[in-house]
């Protein structure tokens, strides 16, 4: 049996040192969230005899990549006010998604990205787009 799952009851958090006691604050109304994907660069180690004429690599540094989320905007709401102070300072703080089955992905980031959508005829919504730095660190699921 299949062990997939609806993406249904994923969180996504971001740290507020502003808070009396810092903590991790819930994003509320979040109805995409996209980790984004790591890359890792190729270095060319090819030589004057390598082997068969052929270019030679090596494995070069990993780039965490970009990750986003999309909410449903309201503006001026406590997670306006977040995102849009974090977004503000550029300070590099720490993300955490909370996936369905209660694993989680923390990884420390900056929020490059805030885009708002206001249609006519539909909801308003917001892409927010972050730029992880460094290395992620994943909990297993309960």
């Amino acid at each position: 049996m299949t062990e997939a799952m609806l993406g249904y009851d994923t969180g996504y958090e971001i740290w507020d040192s502003t808070l009396t006691v810092p903590a991790f604050v819930a994003v509320g109304e979040v109805t995409m969230v996209a980790p984004g994907s790591a890359t890792a660069d190729r270095v060319e180690a090819t030589h004057m005899k390598s082997p068969g004429r052929r270019r030679e690599y090596i494995a070069g540094l990993i780039d965490s990549g970009e990750a986003s989320f999309e909410i449903n905007w309201v503006p001026g709401s406590p997670t306006d006010e977040l995102i849009r102070r974090v977004f503000e300072s550029g300070e590099t703080v720490r993300h955490r998604i909370t996936f369905p089955n209660k694993a989680r992905v923390t990884y420390e980031a900056q929020i490059t990205g805030y885009e708002k959508d206001i249609p006519v005829d539909d909801r308003m919504t917001a892409t927010v787009s972050v730029s992880v730095s460094g290395t992620e660190t994943w909990d297993e699921a309960a």
